[in-house]
C-alpha cells in the first residue's frame, strides 16, 4: 500500500518512557492519515490525477501501519509478520493497478486539474510533517521507531513529487508529468511490497523455528 515501503513497527512497551502519550500520538497519526487518504482519493478522482490517487493509497498504507502498531503493542512477532504480509499483497496489487491505469490514460485520459493537484499535495505535505514532528520524540525508542522518522521523510518526498507533477501539468498543459510521477510511485509500491513480503516471510520462519525448537538455531 505505502508507496515508500514504510513499516511503522511497534517498539517494545518497556523501551517507551511515556507509553500513554505514544498511544495517543499513534491514534492522532492514524486519524490524520485516514483523513488525508479520503481527501486525496476524492481530489484525485475529481481532478483526474493518478499521482494524487497514488499518494492517497500511500496514506492508507500508513494509516494501516499505525492501526497495526496500536493493535500489537504487546503482541507476538508472528502477528506483525502476518499483518505485513497482508500489507505487501495490497501494495503490489495497488502498484499493478496504477501502472495499468497509467497505460490506459495514455490513450484515453484527459489533462488533470493542476491547481487541485498542487493544493492537495501541499496539504498532504503539511500533514506528513505534523505527524513526523509528533513522532520525533520517540525516534530513539528502538531501531524500529527510527524507521518511522525515515518513512515520514520519504512520504514528504512523495508529496513534493506530486506538487512538482502539478507544476509540470500546469506548465505543459499535458498529463505526462502526472503519469510519470504516478508510474514511479507505483513502481516503488511494487518494490516495497516485495521487500516487505520477503521480510515478513523471514520473520514467520524465525517464529516457527522458535515454536518448534524452543530457541532459534
Amino acid at each position: 500500500m505505502s508507496a515508500h515501503c514504510c513499516d511503522h513497527d511497534t517498539p517494545k512497551p518497556e523501551t517507551l518512557v511515556n507509553l500513554p502519550r505514544y498511544r495517543k500520538i499513534l491514534w492522532i497519526a492514524l486519524i490524520v492519515n485516514a483523513a488525508m487518504f479520503l481527501i486525496e482519493i476524492g481530489a484525485g478522482l475529481q481532478a483526474g490525477s493518478l499521482s494524487l490517487l497514488a499518494d492517497a493509497v500511500d496514506f492508507a498504507g500508513d494509516a494501516l501501519n499505525y492501526a497495526v502498531s496500536l493493535a500489537v503493542l504487546a503482541s507476538a512477532l508472528a502477528w506483525r509478520a502476518r499483518a505485513a504480509m497482508l500489507k505487501a499483497v495490497s501494495m503490489m496489487g495497488f502498484g499493478l493497478y496504477v501502472l495499468g491505469a497509467a497505460v490506459w490514460a495514455l490513450w484515453h485520459g484527459g489533462v488533470p486539474q493542476a491547481t487541485t493537484m498542487g493544493a492537495v499535495a501541499l496539504l498532504a505535505l503539511l500533514a506528513n510533517v505534523a505527524v513526523a514532528w509528533m513522532l520525533y520524540a520517540f525516534r530513539e525508542g528502538d531501531a524500529n521507531m527510527r524507521s518511522v522518522w525515515l518513512c515520514s521523510r520519504n512520504d514528504a518526498i512523495g508529496n513534493v513529487a506530486v506538487f512538482m507533477a502539478a507544476l509540470g501539468v500546469f506548465g505543459t498543459g499535458s498529463a505526462w508529468p502526472d503519469l510519470l510521477v504516478a508510474s514511479l510511485m507505483a513502481a516503488l509500491a511494487l518494490h516495497g511490497g516485495w521487500t516487505v513480503m520477503r521480510q515478513a516471510r523471514g520473520e514467520l520462519g524465525d517464529d516457527n523455528a522458535k515454536d518448534h525448537h524452543g530457541h532459534v538455531h
